[in-house]
């Protein structure tokens, strides 16, 4: 008899797990989204490195269209007076089918939803109470139905209702003290940096990174810059005084729409008080953005659990935790490592973070240690 799973959320995680389970006839898979529509607006990019793309091709990614996607070569580090520092490739992760890719989010969202066919898809659909029968979930929804299922994958984002409904407490993400804020341009005739590349360049309590997204010479424009917690940010005053002070040449990067909002971090993982739910994605952890590895753990992480539910391994509650929190240490420690370095104002220390760059970016040792062990996975 096959096994039921209710994955809640319909984003990068959900849908991937979604996707994965389809593969196995031990299993029926249903998404549970709780608006009306899956919404494909969202035009920023995402990057996704070598440990994401593998698993995303064991469910026909590249198949994409070729146009809709970038796979950039190499990461360029530029000071703050637009002076590049070094340069890091990117290719020596790749393998002939897995490479790092950048794109748009709505692009991933949208053929990953195109992996489901419409019964595996439910929308209108919020958690009101979830109990135990006979060691299976019953899922009830404010729509007065329900369902009764054998796991429960958890996957509605950094501020996850479902999980502080199921726990019976509130469990909210922590600001992590810096603004994002983003931007989709085009370069004109007077943009500095490669339009095939990654570009960051590092200011002082700031950075900036610019990445294509498609091979239709759109870029995505991102910021993260220090800031005290606030309700009300005007990203343009924002940029102004953060950034367009400090380097006046990237003034006409702005001069599109731009979207902003404060960046919140998970304190910690959270473990279910039911041995048979798991949560994944920004839902079980959130992660800082200075490593571009959000939507690839989320990924990978889809990967692993759906492996030990496959497996059919005993204690798969706890195997889960012991496998995602290695994972989260290591990017972490690298990710707080980056926002401490990308934001250094001391001219001092500025010199020598350019000084080790320089060395780093080219040391076989290094790269293997720091990026080889996250990017490369099987």
């Amino acid at each position: 008899m096959k096994k039921k799973v209710a994955i809640i959320g319909s984003g990068i995680a959900g849908l991937t797990a979604a996707n994965l389970f389809k593969t196995n006839s031990d299993f029926q898979v249903t998404v549970y989204e709780k608006e009306t529509t899956l919404s494909l607006e969202e035009g920023y990019g995402i990057q996704l490195a070598q440990n994401s793309t593998l698993v995303l091709n064991k469910i026909n990614f590249s198949k994409i269209d070729n146009n809709n996607f970038f796979n950039p070569s190499k990461l360029n580090f530029y000071s703050i007076d637009n002076k590049k520092i070094s340069d890091l490739s990117l290719d020596r992760f790749n393998t002939e089918t897995d490479k790092y890719t950048t794109l748009k989010r709505s692009t991933l969202i949208e053929f990953l939803k195109d992996g489901l066919f419409f019964n595996h898809m439910k929308f209108g659909k919020q958690v009101k109470k979830v109990s135990i029968i006979k060691e299976k979930l019953l899922i009830n929804f404010t729509d007065r139905t329900n369902d009764l299922v054998d796991y429960m994958i958890v996957s509605d984002g950094v501020f996850s209702n479902t999980k502080s409904l199921i726990e019976n407490k509130n469990i909210q993400p922590v600001y992590n003290g810096s603004i994002a804020v983003r931007s989709t341009i085009k370069p004109s005739a007077d943009f500095n940096y490669e339009v095939n590349d990654i570009s960051l360049i590092m200011l002082k309590n700031a950075h900036v990174v610019i990445y294509p997204i498609n091979k239709k010479g759109e870029m995505n424009l991102v910021c993260i810059i220090r800031q005290k917690f606030s309700k009300k940010i005007d990203p343009n005053l924002l940029i102004e005084k953060e950034i367009i002070s400090q380097n006046k040449t990237l003034e006409n990067l702005f001069s599109n729409s731009l979207q902003s909002w404060p960046v919140y971090v998970t304190k910690k993982p959270y473990k279910s008080k039911y041995k048979n739910l798991f949560y994944l994605g920004d839902a079980f952890y959130a992660f800082p953005p200075t490593m571009a590895q959000g939507a690839s753990q989320s990924i990978e992480a889809a990967y692993e659990l759906f492996n030990l539910l496959s497996e059919g391994s005993k204690d798969l509650e706890n195997l889960y935790i012991k496998k995602r929190l290695e994972r989260i240490r290591l990017v972490n420690n690298r990710s707080r490592l980056n926002y401490y370095s990308f934001h250094l104002s001391n001219p001092l220390m500025v010199k020598t973070r350019n000084y080790l760059l320089k060395k780093f970016t080219k040391s076989e040792k290094f790269l293997n240690s720091y990026l080889g062990n996250i990017y490369q996975r099987t």
